[in-house]
Parts: C-alpha cells; sequence; structure tokens
C-alpha cells in the first residue's frame, strides 16, 4: 500500500486551504490532484519527498513547489556527499572518512589521530541515524550495528565517521532563493530524553530561539561561511538551493563547524522559529521562489523569545502504547500558548489520543527566555497525558550562559546597538533640514545657532515644547507612525508662530520600552520631513528605552522648538488690538492633536474601531486613517503675514480648543463674539476641548480683514469668523452660538459667503459659527 501522508495544500484562487490525504510517492497523482483542485503552492515538509524528488516533478508539471529539488536535497539525503561537498567548497566542518566496509571503518576509529567517535548512517534514517560513542570500542560496535545488523536499513549501507567536536551545538536556518540567502535567528534543541541533556538521543525533546549564545557578529560569520557558501556553492555545481538550508553547528573553540545539513525545517527548530516570524510566510515563500530575497528579506519580532517543549510517550525513544487520552488541549490555549500535534489522532466519539512517539509540543512566546520557559512549562502541565515523558530544563544551556556571561545593558532592555543604528540611519534625514545659521549634524552634546547669521539684529529668543498626547495610542494600534513626526512638529511650530517668531530649529525626544529601529526611524523620518515643511532645522533629540516603563510596542515623543523674533515685531500687540477688530480663522485638518482622550471615549462608547469605515473624511477611509491626519503646519503660510505687520495676534488653537485659546492673546478688556448667546452644556464641551475646524485664529484690523483673507485663501481655506466687542462684567471672554444647531445642519462649504462692512467697521451681523466635523476643517460663515 503507497505511503500516506496528511498534506496541506494552500489554494490561491480560492483563499482557503484544502486538507485530503493523497499519496506523497505517487508523484503523477499528486500533480494531477493539484491541478484539479486549483492549488498555487504545494510546501514539502518532510525530507524523504524531497530527497526522492517530489518538487522536480510538480514542478515539471506546473504545480509551483516550495523547497529544494532531489539533488540539492542531497546536502540531507547523503552524509558521504554532504561531507564532501563542505570538503570541496571550504565549509568548516569536523574531520571524517567515509566507509561502505565496517572493518575499513573500524580501523579508521582506531588508528584516527583524533577522537573519531561519531557514527552516522549516510542515508535517512527520520533523524535517528547518528551514534556518539565514549570509546573506540562502542563506535565499532556502532558501526557494526549499522551496516551489520542493519539497524538503520539501507540508510546505513555506508557509514560517515567523524571527529568528536566539543563545544556548543546550534541550529542556523535560512531561507535561500539560490542566490541570496536570509538567515533565522539561531535556534538550540535537546536530543537526549531526560533533564541535565541525559538519556537516549531523541528526535528532539524541546527547543528554545533565540540562542545568546549566538551573537550578531556570530551570526554574520556563519551566514557569510557556512550559508552563503553552501548556496554559492550548489549554484556552481548546477544545484541551485531553494528553500530552507539548515545547518547544524557545532561552536568550537576554533570556531563554527558543520555537523550536519537539513533540506528543510528542523523539527522542533520550526516550533520556535515561525512563531518569530513577522512578515507573512506565505509572503516570504513567494519571495523565496522568485528570487526576491536580497531586497525583501523577512522580518522577525526581535523583543521575543520562543520555547516549545516536547510531549513523547512512556518508552519513547523504544517502544510505546498508543491510544492514550490527551486532556487539558483547550485550557494550554487559554493560556495563550500554541500546541503543535505530531503523533495524535481523534477517536471515535471525539478526544484526542497519542499515536506516535512524540506526541505535541508546547510552544510559548515572551519577552524574556525565562518567562518563556516558565509558561512552556505551565503549559505541559495542564495537558492530561498520563504516563507523559518531557523536560523541564529546555534553555538551561541559554539561561546557564547568560549567568556565566554576567549581566549587561542589553539584558536588562537597552541595546545601544539598535540606538547606534537608528541615529546612522535618521543622519541624513537631519542633515536634509539644515538652513541658514545651523549645520543640523547629528552626534554632538548639544546644538549651535547662529543668529547673527540667519540675518537677526535684535532678536528675541522664543521656546515651545510640547507632544501628541493620545493620539500616540491611535497611531500605535493602527500601526502607522509616520504622520505623527509632522503632529509633534506642528505643535511646537505654530506656538512659537504665535508670538510672531521664525521657528529655527527643533530638537525632538523618543522614549520607548524596547527601542524598535523601524517604528522609531518612522517617526523621525515624519519629524525630519515636518522641519522641511516648517523651515526650521532638525538639529537633534534623544531617544530613550526605558524597561518596564511603557508597555511592549508603546512609546512617547515630545518635541522642542526654539524660534527667534525681532523685538518690533513680538506678538501679540496687545495694544494695538481694538474693540471692531475682526478674526480669521485658518482651516485645521481635523482634530490635530488635542482632545484624544475623549474621542477614543466616543469611539469606545459608539462600539466602533479603528478599522470601521469613517462616516466622515474622504471617501473609503477608515476611523483611525481619518483621526491619523497629521496636523497643519502653518509657519509658511503665516511668516510673510506676520512679517507684513497686518497680524495684531495670532491664536494657536490647541489644547482648551476656542474657549479657551483665543483669550490668551487678547487684552482683558475685550471679548470674542463668534454668534449670539452663551455656549452651554455639551457645545461648551465642544468648544473647549476641540479646535472645531480652526487651526489659528488670527486678529486684524477690518482695513486689512480681505487683503489678508485673500492672502489665506490663495493656499488655505479661511474665513471671517468673528469680531472683537467689549467684555461686560462675568461675561465669558468667547461667545459662540448655534453650535450643536450648525453641526448638524451646516451646508457644504463652497456655499459660504464672506461679507465685510466697506466702512471699516464690523460686519452687518454678528458671526455665527457652522461646524462640519470631518477631516477637512470646518466651516464658519458671515450671515448679512
Amino acid at each position: 500500500m503507497a505511503e500516506k501522508v496528511l498534506v496541506i495544500l494552500v489554494c490561491i484562487s480560492q483563499h482557503v486551504s484544502l486538507l485530503a490525504e493523497v499519496s506523497v510517492s505517487n508523484h503523477t497523482i499528486l500533480a494531477q490532484f493539484c491541478k484539479d483542485h486549483h492549488v498555487g503552492l504545494v510546501v514539502v515538509g518532510p525530507e524523504v519527498p524531497l530527497a526522492a524528488g517530489i518538487v522536480d516533478d510538480l514542478t515539471a508539471a506546473g504545480v509551483t513547489c516550495f523547497g529544494p529539488s532531489a539533488k540539492a536535497a542531497q546536502l540531507e539525503a547523503s552524509k558521504s556527499f554532504s561531507k564532501a561537498f563542505m570538503e570541496r567548497h571550504g565549509i568548516p566542518t569536523a574531520r571524517y572518512g567515509s566507509f561502505s566496509d565496517p572493518e575499513e571503518a573500524c580501523s579508521y576509529i582506531r588508528t584516527a589521530d583524533f577522537p573519531a567517535l561519531v557514527v552516522k548512517a549516510s542515508g535517512l534514517a527520520a533523524g535517528k541515524g547518528v551514534i556518539v560513542a565514549g570509546d573506540q570500542d562502542e563506535a565499532c560496535r556502532a558501526v557494526m550495528d549499522i551496516m551489520k545488523d542493519r539497524a538503520f536499513g539501507v540508510a546505513g549501507e555506508t557509514v560517515v565517521v567523524e571527529e568528536l567536536l566539543e563545544g556548543e551545538e546550534v541550529s542556523c536556518l535560512c531561507f535561500s532563493d539560490g542566490l541570496s540567502v536570509a538567515p533565522m535567528p539561531p535556534a538550540q534543541d535537546h536530543k537526549r530524553l531526560q533533564d541535565g541533556d541525559l538519556g537516549p538521543n531523541t528526535g528532539g525533546m524541546g527547543a528554545y530561539c533565540p540562542t545568546p549564545q549566538v551573537s550578531r557578529e556570530l551570526l554574520q560569520q556563519i551566514t557569510e561561511m557556512v550559508l552563503q557558501k553552501t548556496v554559492d556553492g550548489m549554484k556552481a555545481e548546477g544545484t541551485p538551493y531553494v528553500g530552507v538550508l539548515y545547518a547544524g553547528l557545532m561552536l568550537t573553540r576554533q570556531g563554527p563547524k558543520v555537523l550536519e545539513f537539513n533540506c528543510r525545517f528542523g523539527d522542533p527548530e520550526c516550533q520556535v522559529l515561525l512563531p518569530l516570524l513577522k512578515s507573512d510566510l506565505y509572503e516570504v515563500i513567494l519571495n523565496t521562489l522568485n528570487g526576491k530575497l536580497a531586497s525583501s528579506a523577512p522580518m522577525w519580532h526581535q523583543d521575543s523569545s520562543a520555547v516549545t517543549v516536547v510531549m513523547a510517550s512512556a518508552g519513547y525513544p523504544g517502544s510505546y502504547k498508543k491510544g492514550v487520552d490527551i486532556k487539558g488541549l483547550s485550557q494550554v490555549q487559554d493560556m495563550g500558548l500554541q500546541v503543535f500535534h505530531a503523533g495524535t489522532t481523534l477517536k471515535d466519539g471525539g478526544g484526542v489520543v497519542s499515536s506516535g512517539g512524540r506526541v505535541l509540543t508546547v510552544t510559548a512566546v515572551r519577552p524574556s527566555l525565562e518567562a518563556a520557559l516558565q509558561a512552556a512549562n505551565r503549559g505541559v502541565a495542564a495537558v492530561g497525558f498520563p504516563g507523559s515523558v518531557y523536560r523541564r530544563d529546555i534553555g538551561h544551556r541559554a539561561i546557564g550562559h547568560l549567568q556565566h556571561r554576567g549581566l549587561t545593558y542589553k539584558d536588562s532592555g537597552v541595546d545601544i546597538a539598535a540606538g547606534n543604528k537608528l541615529v546612522e540611519m535618521i543622519k541624513p534625514l537631519a542633515k536634509a533640514t539644515s538652513r541658514t545659521g545651523c549645520n543640523a549634524e547629528l552626534g554632538g552634546f548639544a546644538g549651535l545657532f547662529d543668529l547673527k547669521a540667519a540675518g537677526f539684529v535684535d532678536p528675541i529668543l522664543v521656546s515651545g515644547t510640547d507632544g501628541v498626547g493620545t493620539k500616540l495610542k491611535i497611531a500605535q494600534a493602527c500601526g502607522q507612525h509616520g504622520g505623527l513626526g509632522q503632529d509633534l512638529v506642528a505643535m511646537c511650530v505654530n506656538d512659537v508662530l504665535a508670538q510672531g517668531a521664525e521657528p529655527l530649529f527643533f530638537l525632538d525626544y523618543f522614549s520607548c520600552g524596547t527601542l524598535d529601529v523601524d517604528v522609531a526611524a518612522s517617526v523621525v523620518s515624519g519629524i525630519a520631513k515636518a522641519c522641511e515643511m516648517a523651515g526650521c532645522a532638525l538639529l537633534g533629540g534623544e531617544t530613550a528605552e526605558m524597561p518596564g516603563v511603557y508597555g511592549p510596542g508603546e512609546y512617547d515623543l515630545a518635541g522642542f522648538c526654539v524660534g527667534a523674533v525681532e523685538r518690533g515685531a513680538l506678538l501679540p500687540r496687545l495694544g494695538d488690538i481694538v474693540e471692531g477688530d475682526l478674526l480669521i480663522g485658518v482651516a485645521s485638518s481635523g482634530v490635530h492633536s488635542n482632545g484624544f482622550s475623549l474621542v477614543r471615549k466616543v469611539l469606545e462608547r459608539a462600539d466602533l474601531s479603528y478599522s470601521s469605515p469613517a462616516p466622515f473624511g474622504q471617501s473609503g477611509q477608515t476611523i483611525g486613517e481619518v483621526l491619523l491626519t497629521p496636523t497643519k503646519i502653518y509657519s509658511r503660510l503665516l511668516l510673510p503675514l506676520l512679517r507684513s505687520g497686518a497680524i495684531k495676534a495670532y491664536a494657536h488653537i490647541t489644547g482648551g480648543g476656542l474657549l479657551e485659546n483665543i483669550p490668551r492673546v487678547l487684552p482683558p478688556e475685550l471679548a470674542v463674539d463668534l454668534g449670539e448667546g452663551k455656549v452651554e452644556g455639551c457645545e461648551e464641551e465642544m468648544g473647549r476641548t476641540f479646535n472645531c475646524g480652526l487651526g489659528a485664529v488670527l486678529v486684524v484690523s477690518p482695513e486689512d480683514a480681505q487683503k489678508v483673507l485673500c492672502q489665506l485663501q490663495a493656499h488655505e481655506e479661511a474665513w471671517i469668523v468673528g469680531s472683537l466687542i467689549h467684555k461686560q462684567p462675568g461675561a465669558e471672554h468667547v461667545v459662540v452660538c448655534n453650535l450643536k444647531h450648525s453641526l448638524l445642519n451646516a451646508g457644504p462649504a463652497s456655499s459660504r459667503e464672506v461679507v465685510i462692512k466697506q466702512n471699516g467697521n464690523t460686519p452687518q451681523k454678528r458671526t455665527r459659527v457652522g461646524v462640519l466635523i470631518s477631516g477637512t476643517g470646518f466651516s464658519f460663515t458671515v450671515i448679512t
């Protein structure tokens, strides 16, 4: 009867997975099955079908298949081939001899000038064809067991006798597209059955990833000297290697040396590697098949460790009982753990029972290795599997290595190398913001600015600092970080502008629990672009890792802007502001960066998510996308008007909304009339929390109003929104009417008309505020 396996076939056309029991040995039938079911991709897991040429045959039949060809798979299928290949291409490995005669093998063992104590069946033996002998006699007995007693069948017709290497054993895997390699985090499995690495060898009793024994520098060396050399060698010999390449290595005092190659994900390494893969596995496979690894390398979670513990049947790796009931699997999943089934089956009437030696693994992913091991062990303890055998010390070598090495700054959660990498990434971004008066080079202890070189004669320095508030929470939830840089710069720059000052330079402060270089670079890139928009230099900044202060994925932002203004041009000019002056509102881009705690609470009560379609903004946008619209920067728009002297005061509508910000630039005896009556209740809360569509409000004389308005409207939406009146005792500084009515009934902005009375006094009638909640600004009108 043909061997049967359970194969998962990914169906591209229907975007579903088809589970079918198909013959793995009859490639013609398998290929036809794939065509009949429109299968777009076959991923081969086991080594036997790879060695039998399943990839070659399916590919020839027009079925896309992931894995190495039969010739390339010889790296695993024939240890004799593999050792000779490494010798030809200068890939470091143990000294060895290959033999088809048992007597010659034993003679080699007894006469070698090194401990030739590792005996391997050259062919495939399901991971069990390796004997590490304690002395020469035991090694010779192993040869006889393999070659004469056929302990591993035809796999032992040829044996390889190797030097016994000393050191730490690790597994380094990579994706290969035939040209380039993309290394995976290093892992380590545990072959011995019992704690403390005692007992017989097995197919693996557990694994963890990444291994601290393999530094970044060592992984780079392994990538270049082993993985890339192997792929280059296979290509040179006319057998390009495409798929997953697994190198089992010994970290000796002379450097890493290859113990063996596998042509697939190892087991149980796979169970700790894939949970740490940040990229989409399907996309990674396609990039591998299409030769795009060099430009589209897979991404990995950098701040997590994974541990998997194997639960085996009593008696394994010898004889064992099958059909043992397994309970508690749902409880393990409720603990946030993954269960990978290997030797299990469903019994009649429901329930899961054992059907193999290594039955299942429990995998935990946690911020640290110790936490992952503890979680995995708790998961194993929750599984009701009578007589099960498992280890409780997976990862003990790594923990011992960390303790022996001593505590480093990185162990405490601060990665100096990541910080340095970020600085190098953002240096060119900062340099692009350089302007007269400063050189925006990062790396010094402080930044310098030459006011004289910038053209100032009698300047006053103006500084402003701000953050972006809980808008951060939305950006982090949506995974969209680029716009926050503009928010940060805008909040600080617009404050400085309100004093009539030109923004000169900017510094940022990025704080987090663990530095994600890509996220930080996205934020700082946005800051640099915003500085260019504002006309100021990104002169410096600070990145602070503070483990324990921020949760996973959380960070905070603060900014600091310095500007300058000639002494006579300082705003507000309180002595020039009089009753009858007009207020011009300049459109905001939306909520800007204030009031997001209330916004988030409103969404929570309305049971809306950030991915929900937005009932406002542009068609097709989600709520999250609209809310993350960056804050407008007004410096290039307003600086010419500020320098002209036509602007008497400028209020940046930020925290506190319309009601709190406009009075900050007025004489105490004056008030703002934005309509008839007083804002009350919810309407007052709106006016005190949000900008209601106005990012900036300018105070101008009636004589200058039309000229200023025309200049603004050439580049931005702007309206006459009110006038200044004498403040009555006990009255509010800002009076708005009909806010709620206008929210519900405001018409399109294009229907609005601005009418200014030509005699230079006030509009013919008082201004009413109409508010249209959207991401494009709100509309205000004067009704005559």
